[in-house]
């Protein structure tokens, strides 16, 4: 679900075994993602993973740092992760969205060899780019509330408007 232009792209880890499945992004039940995205003001309703679709409409875009689907992130490699980083600036580069909200700080510093990085803007930049990094919404992410990823979301919300 991507566009030109996009206000904010947000970038998954990879699909998951029922993404995979049902072509839909952050499909697993028990993932935050569309509810914290609700939370957060970036979708004035609860979209369920079937309808991501929507998100175009309010400028926003989805995409993932590597394609291969996994039951869990912690399967994929570090070439994956570095070959997915290097096809996902040259995605951002072409499709130049404001802002690109990679999901999951793991998967960015394996991504973007950015071993220090943290949550928040971060001060690299594809292109006109800026870059943000949010807490993954995973149900295994038990360090981040729906309440305090909200937070976070919206403080990229904020940012980007």
């Amino acid at each position: 679900m991507v566009a030109d232009g996009l206000r904010v792209l947000f970038c998954g880890i990879n699909p998951g075994l029922m993404t995979a499945a049902t072509g839909h992004h952050f499909a697993r039940p028990g993932n935050r993602f569309w509810p914290v995205l609700h939370l957060s003001g970036f979708t004035p309703r609860l979209l369920k993973p079937s309808e991501q679709g929507e998100l175009l409409t309010y400028g926003l875009g989805i995409t993932n740092v590597v394609a291969r689907a996994t039951a869990r992130a912690d399967e994929l490699s570090a070439e994956e992760y570095r070959e997915g980083g290097r096809l996902l600036s040259l995605k951002v580069a072409r499709l130049r969205p404001r802002w690109l909200a990679v999901v999951g700080v793991t998967a960015y510093r394996a991504a973007f060899d950015a071993r220090t990085a943290q949550v928040g803007p971060q001060a690299r930049t594809i292109g006109n780019t800026r870059v943000w990094v949010l807490p993954n919404p995973s149900g295994l992410n038990a360090h981040w509330t729906t309440a305090t990823m909200a937070e976070e979301f919206a403080r990229l919300r904020a940012a980007a408007a």
